[in-house]
């Protein structure tokens, strides 16, 4: 059965400030490089059969510096991107709040940008190709609502309670199987809780 690596990109400026950033393509920051760079080693690329990432800069770059290049260079795919925030692009959760007290993106989504359901249906389609993959180990370079998200749908729980699930920048998580269920392996393990 195929276990699943999830890498959430490193340090950008918003993903620092707190900002909801979707469609906004920033760089990493220096010390978002360091952090991709830290994971050479502790991934490593000829381990996994598949590699994806989201197209988007700071993921595909953390892939890069986490040494996945040449023949291991990741496959894009836009279903891996981050949740599109729509009107809540650029903002954080408190400035959210102060337009709508009791908004929550895990039930409610974003205006002018997508539904939990419309997460949900793309997402699904990751899962649905990591396991009919044939490969014993695939890893993901991804963004942190879209990847909690993603671990929630492949252990059959319900989006609401992403909360629950906290994920940093540049950490390793393993989804996988116990006594032939879905499982959580390994979360929002660290360079030095990864290997």
């Amino acid at each position: 059965m195929t276990e699943l690596y999830l890498v959430r990109h490193g340090e950008t400026e918003w993903s620092r400030s707190g900002q909801h950033t979707s469609v906004t393509d920033l760089p990493l920051t220096d010390a978002g490089r360091q952090q991709a760079e830290s994971l050479q080693g502790e991934l490593h690329p000829g381990d996994f059969g598949l590699v994806l990432s989201s197209p988007r800069l700071r993921a595909v770059d953390s892939a890069r510096l986490a040494g996945f290049t040449g023949d291991h260079e990741p496959e894009p795919s836009q279903d891996l991107v981050e949740w599109a925030y729509g009107d809540y692009e650029g903002l954080t959760s408190d400035e959210i709040r102060e337009r709508d007290p009791n908004w929550d993106l895990w039930r409610d989504g974003c205006p002018d940008g997508e539904s939990p359901a419309q997460v949900v249906e793309r997402l699904e389609r990751v899962i649905s190709r990591v396991r009919d993959s044939g490969v014993g180990r695939v890893i993901a370079f991804g963004h942190g609502h879209a990847l909690r998200a993603l671990t929630l749908r492949w252990l059959d729980l319900d989006l609401t309670l992403g909360e629950r699930f906290p994920l940093q920048t540049a950490t390793v998580s393993v989804l996988g199987w116990a006594k032939g269920e879905p499982a959580l392996l390994r979360w929002n393990a660290s360079v030095q809780q990864a290997g």
